[in-house]
């Protein structure tokens, strides 16, 4: 035995050639990272051939606490197991290792021995460390997508856009996914080994780390903080001042690197984006085509009937004296991950819904999915996971009540079909909204959209206390695009469709709401009398001022506008307009060519919209293969009008195209945006 100390001289793990392969060049160079179902090549140098008659034998330790030991085949053997050839070459050696298509994911650690005839180990090594992930290129691996141009966005793209507003004032904000920055791989598999059945039965869960179905769902349950040691914790109003106020984020690199090193302490704080864009982020490290997407007026529907009822007082002031109420959201953001579902029936494979903001519990965790989008379409809502709970999202009415003072519930508006509206996500040919509504329902009023609605369990008509047809009066609300800082008009319009004159009492009430429709205030009340001719239409104009509305409106810059109109002969009657307030860009200019390891410069610049100075203005700028997070503070206030300039110096590591991002936040101007695109080359010669 001791004859043959030493003869396994060096281990040559080939990263660069592995990597380049198995598209994870980008994660890392220099350590070994590999999709399954796809071979990869190591080689050993060998101080001398082996002796006659000794053979090698390989064997594969996973987990921290060698959860899961394989011995790999030396040829492919039936069924799906790990198998290696051996090609020998001077004095070295070839090894081509083979990996099922549904093999675990994790950190593997190869042992190679050096077995003598009589099957005594003469020589082992052991510090050979590489990571596995999924392979949506490989057609045998559950997450297979086939097509290239949408590999090339859902797994491989770092730079996304998300869309906010309402489903008809859309915007959108740049995110820096970044799933490929240092270290970021190695705490998506940290945020799994913190999961509540890694850290319960660590075997079981290892076991299960082969089927996307379960990393995904143990990823929506971890992104969230609640009932586990998850990744970020949920607020939805001021004050932010302990944390981060989650419009302030414009990538999820330093959520990942807050929560890792604060020792899995949840990060303060995240929104439905925020939870969204992390969840992408991990999903595509893992190698899971996954896409985030914005569902216009987003029912919550708590109690599971389908419909979404809003319960005011006389005073059109949102009750919720049970803490838990129905709500519609401007705006929700979830994930869709692409992958088989072997575990359901036929026609469910492809685009699931994963939503990992914390709503309601499933099965007694903080998660939602994986749903299959196609079960959402058909109404198949007994599929698992979460089906009935993303169905009510996209098409729950919305009905309004007033809760009359002897308790008496009055219906005052009734919305079928407005919930689910341009459903977006971000086109793979460029930064430009794609809308996948139809992937989610059928065409509104269509026979098929009946059938959908019957199959759902959902009564098509419902039977008491159904709204009369329209009267003679009709009422409506007009308003243009304002931009915040500035004043402008509501109009609320009463029509008289009548013969006869008609008087009727207006009340017209301006809220300052979030986009998940809390309430952060009352800006404006007036209720006055209007006399309407017959055949003729009065116009009331509110006048909104910035010095008004600045005192109450929240962080999302939208305002609600309600109306309610009661006529003696009519039924009381409401509507609603939400008006979000935009937001001026900032510029973001980067001149000249960019190349790898040499510094370049960015100007950024913003010139102060409000007729208020600004106050603790600061810029974070940041970008995917450029610079980590970086905060440039302004020194004293901008005053109105004023415009500010900074430059930022970086030097990028990373080739390609990328997107530089910039956030400017202040006391009074929170949430505005800037981005330029930054073509990285490598200088030859």
């Amino acid at each position: 035995m001791a004859n043959h100390r030493g003869l396994i001289v060096d281990v040559d793990l080939r990263s660069r050639d592995n990597n380049l392969a198995h598209r994870t060049r980008e994660i890392d160079r220099r350590r070994l990272i590999v999709r399954r179902g796809q071979p990869f090549s190591i080689t050993l140098q060998c101080s001398e051939s082996l002796p006659p008659k000794h053979h090698l034998e390989l064997v594969l330790h996973l987990g921290k606490r060698d959860e899961a030991v394989t011995k790999v085949q030396r040829e492919r053997g039936a069924g799906d197991k790990w198998w290696f050839n051996q090609q020998e070459a001077q004095d070295e050696m070839l090894l081509t290792l083979h990996s099922p298509a549904d093999a675990v994911i994790g950190h593997y650690r190869l042992a190679v021995l050096v077995m003598s005839p009589d099957g005594h180990i003469i020589e082992k090594s052991d510090k050979i460390g590489f990571h596995l992930l999924f392979n949506p290129w490989c057609k045998d691996d559950a997450v297979y997508l086939p097509d290239e141009t949408l590999l090339q966005e859902y797994v491989m793209n770092e730079d996304g856009v998300i869309y906010m507003g309402s489903w008809d004032y859309i915007k959108s904000i740049p995110w820096n996914y970044g799933q490929f920055e240092d270290y970021v791989m190695d705490i998506c598999f940290e945020i799994l080994d913190n999961s509540k059945e890694a850290l319960r039965n660590s075997e079981m869960d290892t076991e299960h780390r082969s089927d996307p179905v379960y990393v995904s769902r143990m990823i929506t349950a971890m992104v969230n903080s609640n009932g586990d040691r998850g990744v970020l914790m949920g607020r939805w109003h001021e004050p932010y001042s302990d944390g981060v106020a989650p419009h302030r984020w414009t990538g999820s690199v330093p959520i990942l690197q807050q929560w890792s090193n604060a020792g899995a302490r949840p990060v303060k704080y995240g929104q439905c984006w925020v939870f969204a864009a992390v969840a992408c982020t991990v999903l595509r490290c893992l190698g899971i085509p996954t896409r985030l997407i914005t569902n216009f007026l987003s029912a919550h529907d708590v109690d599971g009937n389908l419909s979404v009822d809003i319960l005011l007082n006389e005073e059109l002031e949102s009750l919720d004296s049970r803490g838990k109420q129905d709500s519609s959201w401007n705006f929700h953001c979830w994930v869709e991950s692409w992958m088989k579902r072997d575990d359901l029936s036929k026609g469910n494979d492809g685009w699931q819904v994963l939503d990992p903001t914390p709503q309601e519990l499933s099965d007694g965790e903080f998660c939602c999915g994986p749903c299959p989008v196609t079960a959402i379409k058909e109404g198949n809502v007994g599929v698992k996971y979460d089906a009935s709970f993303v169905f009510a999202e996209v098409n729950a009415d919305i009905i309004h009540w007033i809760v009359q003072r002897d308790g008496q519930r009055k219906k005052i508006r009734e919305d079928q079909g407005t919930v689910g509206r341009n459903i977006s996500t971000k086109s793979v040919y460029g930064d430009f909204r794609e809308d996948v509504t139809q992937h989610y329902k059928y065409p509104e009023g269509s026979q098929k959209e009946r059938e959908v609605y019957e199959r759902a369990g959902r009564r098509v008509t419902e039977p008491t206390n159904e709204i009369p047809e329209p009267g003679q009066l009709q009422l409506s609300i007009k308003h243009a695009k304002p931009v915040f800082g500035t004043d402008f008009d509501v109009i609320v319009e009463v029509k008289n469709k009548g013969d006869r004159d008609a008087h009727a009492q207006l009340t017209m009430l301006v809220l300052a709401v979030t986009y998940n429709s809390l309430h952060r205030g009352e800006c404006q009340r007036q209720t006055i009398s209007v006399s309407v001719p017959a055949h003729r239409a009065h116009k009331e104009v509110l006048r909104l001022h910035y010095d008004e509305y600045a005192r109450c409106v929240s962080e999302h810059h939208l305002i609600r506008v309600k109306a309610l109109l009661e006529a003696p002969g009519e039924e009381p009657m409401m509507t609603v307009a939400n008006i979000p307030l935009s937001m001026p860009e900032l510029l973001v200019q980067v001149p000249g060519q960019a190349f790898l390891w040499q510094q370049v410069t960015a100007f950024i610049s913003f010139a102060n919209p409000l007729p208020v100075p600004l106050k603790g203005g600061v810029f974070t700028v940041e970008g995917a293969g450029l610079l980590s997070a970086t905060e440039i503070h302004i020194n004293g206030d901008v005053a109105p009008g004023q415009k500010v300039s900074v430059r930022v110096s970086f030097s990028p590591i990373r080739t390609g195209v990328r997107k530089l991002l910039v956030d400017f936040d202040s006391d009074r101007l929170k949430d505005v945006k800037g981005v330029a695109t930054v073509v990285v080359r490598k200088r030859y010669g």
